[in-house]
Formats: C-alpha cells, structure tokens, sequence
C-alpha cells in the first residue's frame, strides 16, 4: 500500500528516537510554560521562576533538562545566565502544540490540509 506512494520515506531511527525525547521532555505543563516565555525573549531563572509560578530550583532543573535535550540555549553573563528557545524549530512546535490544544478545546473542525487559521493564540508565534 505504502509502496505505491513515490514520495514515502520513513523516518529512521535516530530521528524517531530524538523526536520523541523532545516530545517527553515537553510532556509537562512547567515546561511548556518556560518555552512559551522564552519564545517572547530570553530570560533568567528568576524571572523564569516568576513568570510561570515555580521555585527557582525547580525552573533551573527543567532548563538543564531542555538544555541537554537541545530546545533551549544558555548565554552568560558574569554570574547570570539568560535562557532562550534554541531555534525556529522549537518555536514552530510549541506554536503546533499550542494550536492543536486550543483548536480541540474550542471544538473546531478539522484541517486536513495543514493549514493554520490566524485565530488561534500560538498562531501569533509562527508570525514572529
């Protein structure tokens, strides 16, 4: 069946196995809330901290699993490190991820073609 498709590849291993590392790392609300705010700029621990309602402590144990895991970056500065989203990438997924669950929550329609609807909050991050 697959067969008959002439652009049909799977992916291989080493990619199915990284994707779905990102995707249990993103598997928890704090850390979607971390990425959400560091897609708007880049950012401490403490004001990470603040931002989504979490102990220092516990926000920089999230980073340095993201860090590790590649979706986010760290640049010091003196003592201080400022956190950002690694790239287009990680902005393009969080922004999919967030669509998708706003979509289902509102009860909308399907896309079957992929096409994004600019009514959607996440959609604002693919914009910028």
């Amino acid at each position: 069946m697959h067969t008959a498709l002439p652009d049909f590849q799977m992916p291989n291993d080493e990619q199915v196995h990284l994707a779905a590392e990102g995707f249990r790392l993103l598997a928890d609300p704090t850390r979607i809330k971390i990425l959400w705010a560091l897609l708007q700029g880049e950012s401490s621990v403490a004001c990470l901290a603040e931002l989504v309602g979490a102990a220092p402590t516990a926000v920089s144990q999230h980073l340095a699993k993201l860090r590790l895991a590649g979706i986010v970056r760290g640049r010091r500065e003196g003592t201080f490190v400022y956190y950002s989203a690694a790239d287009v990438h990680v902005k393009r997924l969080l922004a999919e991820a967030l669509f998708h669950a706003d979509h289902t929550d509102r009860g909308l329609p399907d896309h079957l073609d992929g096409d994004l609807a600019a009514h959607s909050p996440a959609a604002a991050v693919t914009a910028g």
